[in-house]
Order: structure tokens, then sequence, then C-alpha cells
């Protein structure tokens, strides 16, 4: 239940009542006619803006249409009052029994409540991580780890079809050095002295993997040519790197659907298939690019290359396809890749990239618009850098890993619920401070502790009435009397669960996750806040001594809070406590 859907089809039928009483023309779009929270909490309940975006279309003054809408929408036995506020904005406030009967209706719907139809079941593809499998994931694919897993967990709840993938890059020159570097450590478990030459990969992590090898073939590989080992090395590494991988997503709690291999678009004809597509379309084409903006690099010539016609699609320049010695640029398997998803029917394709690769953009969206003909969107959301901190001082490297700092640090210092709901308190494209001494405190400047305990309490709550003896299922919650729930501390925090079903269809809308955990975040302080009240209040208590029925009521509303922040919670991938340590 969105109430601000149902008021909005209030506002609607009033204007359409107006219409077919002549004081509005006909044929007016009523799209842009929003219902929503006003900037200013003192102002009223919600405001709509129908008045100001009618009238012109309409012919007639703003504030003249504002005042003819309030008398009708007064009627309504929801709505305690109307306001025509400035040049004709509306402003309502709503009875307290609405706020009343949300409670309920939150209880009774459980975590399902601000479940959305918005999505139609449509096919999204939410691709993130893939990161290169040369070694363990680190704090940067956390970051796109945690944001892709809730986005996708966040469009199923708004009522998409949603599949998360992982496409694995296997078939660059990255993993023929992943191949030698694993060599090395073969050569070590064989007992003999190796060095790492630059352009390898040295961490420890490969050390397992060097004596896994050693255990699978012997000797065989010992002095042999590269040509003899690099094939099959590469594969073994790969699938092990994988394997770890996999391993590092669990421990965060993420579980693909798809893990898709690059390499299986090579020498399938493939990626031949998505170029005689565009092709078809006669978007391939042999040219001759302009030299790049700037100072030009040395080595640049102008020569003619096979190119994709991207600027059609809204790309800055074509773009190769094929180098001039007929190897494929890494563009091609991309195309071919994102030919793929199309072909397997998905509505809307999500790519979750790392900072670094914001000059892909314009250029994959141009590829997936090409493809398809315009029909399916590929929006792309770039995850910025997080800086770790720990002791006021940058958190040092990793020794396992080498060079950086992995997902298993971060993970292994503050807990997997810690990371991720930390990872959504900024929105994707901001960079992230991570400072592991600040999100253990136990304080409200600590997001994850202030929502947690604000879950925690409500537990504790139901854990007293229980050694009461008071009756506390949802049933018995639900049925009871409300309507004394009337303090202004009380109805605060029942408007703000109303928000929930909103919070939830604009944040899918927009794939902004954080959004969630920032609702949480005031949503926790109002519970607090009404907890503070209740120390100085003996009636605004949640247990009232010797009176199971007011227990009862005021117990509604803390139960009504805990099932939209387990809600919440449960989007982000992080589980709510039961009691704070």
């Amino acid at each position: 239940m969105n109430l601000f859907t149902e008021i909005r089809a209030l506002v609607i039928a009033a204007l359409e009542d107006m219409q077919a009483a002549g004081d509005l023309p006909g044929g007016l779009d009523f799209a842009n006619v929003a219902v929503e929270p006003p900037r200013d909490a003192l102002h009223g309940d919600m405001a709509t803006n129908a008045a100001m975006v009618l009238a012109k279309p309409a012919g007639a003054k703003p504030r003249d249409i504002a005042e003819a809408l309030s008398g009708r929408l007064s009627g309504d036995a929801r709505i305690e009052s109307v306001e025509v506020a400035g040049p004709g904005f509306l402003n309502l406030r709503l009875a307290a029994s609405v706020w009343q009967d949300m409670v309920r209706t939150v209880i009774a719907g459980g975590t399902d409540f601000g479940r959305s139809d918005m999505g139609a079941g449509q096919k999204v593809n939410v691709e993130y991580v893939s990161a290169n499998p040369t070694g363990p994931l680190h704090v940067g694919h956390t970051r796109g780890a945690v944001f892709g897993d809730a986005l996708a967990s966040l469009l199923a709840y708004a009522g998409h079809d949603v599949t998360r993938e992982y496409y694995i890059n296997d078939g660059g020159a990255q993993v023929d050095v992943l191949a030698r570097s694993v060599y090395l450590r073969y050569l070590e478990a064989q007992g003999r002295e190796v060095e790492f030459a630059d352009g390898t990969y040295p961490g420890d992590y490969l050390i397992d993997v060097g004596h896994a090898l050693k255990d699978k073939v012997g000797d065989a590989y010992v002095d042999e040519p590269e040509e003899v080992w690099l094939e099959e090395v590469r594969a073994f590494a790969t699938e092990r790197m994988m394997d770890l991988i996999r391993e590092d997503l669990a421990v965060l709690g993420v579980k693909m659907d798809v893990f898709f291999s690059e390499k299986s678009l090579y020498g399938t004809g493939r990626i031949e298939a998505a170029l005689e597509a565009l092709k078809a379309k006669g978007l391939i084409y042999r040219g001759t690019l302009e030299p790049p903006k700037g100072k030009l690099p040395e080595d640049w010539e102008p020569r003619e290359q096979t190119l994709f016609r991207s600027t059609e699609h809204g790309d800055d320049v074509d773009r190769p396809i094929m180098k001039s010695d007929g190897a494929w640029t890494y563009f091609a398997p991309d195309i071919a890749y994102h030919y793929d998803k199309v072909e397997r029917g998905f509505d809307a394709l999500i790519d979750v990239f790392g900072a670094d690769h914001g000059g892909y953009v314009k250029r994959m969206k141009a590829a997936v618009s090409a493809l398809s003909d315009g029909r399916v969107p590929l929006d792309i959301k770039l995850t910025q850098l997080v800086k770790l901190w720990k002791g006021g001082q940058p958190f040092k490297m990793s020794k396992r890993a080498g060079t950086f700092i992995t997902l298993r640090d971060v993970v292994d210092e503050v807990g997997p619920d810690v990371t991720r709901f930390v990872m959504l308190t900024r929105k994707n494209d901001a960079p992230l401070d991570f400072d592991f001494d600040k999100v253990l405190e136990q304080s409200r400047e600590n997001p994850v502790f202030y929502v947690q305990y604000a879950h925690a309490r409500v537990q504790s709550v139901m854990r007293k009435a229980a050694e009461a003896g008071i009756a506390h299922d949802d049933a018995i919650l639900t049925a009871a009397d409300l309507s004394g729930l009337t303090d202004p501390a009380e109805l605060t925090l029942a408007r703000k669960l109303a928000e929930w079903p909103r919070q939830v269809e604009i944040a899918a809308r927009t794939h902004e996750p954080h959004r969630i955990a920032f609702y949480l975040y005031d949503l926790a302080g109002d519970f607090h806040a009404l907890w503070n009240r209740g120390n100085d209040d003996h009636a605004l208590r949640f247990l009232q001594e010797g009176d199971p029925a007011a227990t009862q009521q005021k117990m509604a509303l803390p139960r009504a809070t805990a099932v939209v922040i387990s809600a919440g919670l449960g989007i982000l991938g992080v589980h709510p406590a039961e009691e704070m340590r």
C-alpha cells in the first residue's frame, strides 16, 4: 500500500470531477501531477503541485484551480485540512486515523509491505564486480559488489525479474600473466628459486595455487617451454582464481546467477555475429579517425581501421573494433557480450563499473542502442574510490595480496553487515571514506549502529512483553485499538513508515540503493526520538505496566518499525540485530 499513490488518486479523481463540472477543460494531461512530502514538515503531511502544472494548459490562474480543488478534497474523510500556499500549491493534513491504520497495514504486510509491482516483471540484467580473475577481490571491488547486489535486490523488491551476472575477463593478456605467475609459484613448490619480474603477480595468494598445480601434474612442466604449459596453466589458474572470488563474494553474502566467460566468445563466431548485426545496419566501416585532442602521442599516426559508427548512437567519436594486425580490440568482445544479453531477451541492462571505466560509458551505450534498435536501455553506474582509514592513518597494504587491500581484509575487520551498510552510505559516484574505528562506534554518528540499535531496541521490548505475559503477536497488534496513538512523536514515526513504499519506488526507478540506507537512518532517528520521549513521559512508554491493552496499542508502532527496518536491511543484504553487544 502506497499512501502517496492513494492520495494522488484522490487528487486525480477530484480534478476529473472538476472537468465534469466544467471547472476545468477536458483533455488535460495529469501525468505531472505529483503528491509528495512537503519540503517543510510544518506545512502538512503531503503537498500537491496539481494547480501549478495545470494552470497554463487549462488557461486559468493556479490559485483559482487550487481553491476549487481544495473544496473537493476537503470532503474526503482522510483529509483533515487543506491549505492553499504560495501561488497555488496545496498542503494536505491527514486525519490521525490514517496514520493509525498505516501502522496496522505495515504489521499485516510484514516485510512484503513496500513491495511494488512497478517493475511489472521486466527482465533486468545487473552485471557487477566482473573483476579480472587474477587475484582476490580488493576494496574497490567490494563497493561494486555491495552496490550491484543491493541494486539487484531493490529491483526485485520493486517487481522486476532480475538476473545477477558476473563477466569473467578470461580472454585477455592478463590471464597469460596470471599463468606465468602461477608457473613461478609452481617452480617454487618444486624447490626452485624464482624471481618475480615486473608485470607478474607476486601476491602470496598464488602460493597455494602453485602447490595445487604441482599436486596435479607433478614435475611435468618443470623446465618446459611456455608453449607446452601456458594454455593448461592458464585454464587451471583461472578456475582456481574464480573459486577464490566466489568464496570472497560468499563472505560478503553475494551470490551470482550467471558467470559468463569472455573466452567463450572467441573462436565460436559470436563476436563475428555481433559485428555482422551492426554491419547489416550500416554501422561498420573502414575509415581513419581524427587525431586525439591535446598533445599527440609520439607513436600516433593516421591509419585506416575497422570502425563502429558509434556517433550515430550518441558517442563522441567512432570506435575501432579491429587492430591493424587483424586482432580484435577490447571493445569487440564487449559488443558481443552485450549482444548476447540483448539476444537473451532482457528488457533492460545495468552495468556496474569502477570509476576508471568512465570512458566506456558512451561507447557501450551506443553499442547496445545500435544492437537493440534502441529497445533495450543500458544504465552504467560507476562506483567511486574507497579510502580506508584506521587509527587516523591510511590502512596498510595487504601482504597476502601484495599490492592492495582485499575484500577479506575489510570483512575480517568489521564483518559483512557493517561492510555492506557502510558501502551504501554514499551515492555510488561519490568517493567514500571507510574509517574502521568510526564504523564500529556505538553512536548516532555511525549509521550502521544507529539503525541496528533501533531494531535491537524493538526486540528488547518484545522480549520484555513476553516476560510479562503480554500477548503481542502480529494478529493481536493489528487488532488492537490504536486510536490512542496521537502524540506528535508517534504520528511522526507513523508518517515515516508510510513513506517506505514511495522510497522503494524512487530508489528503484533511479537505481540508487543508497536511498534505502538514508531512509533507514531517518526512520531510526524518529524511533529513537519516540523512545527518548518515553523516558520523560510515562504515557509514551511501550510497556504500560499493569495494562496489557495499552501495552499492545503502544507496541504496535515499534513492531511496525522493526518490520520496515528488517525489509530495508534485507534489500541492503544486512541482517537486522536482535540485540547489541
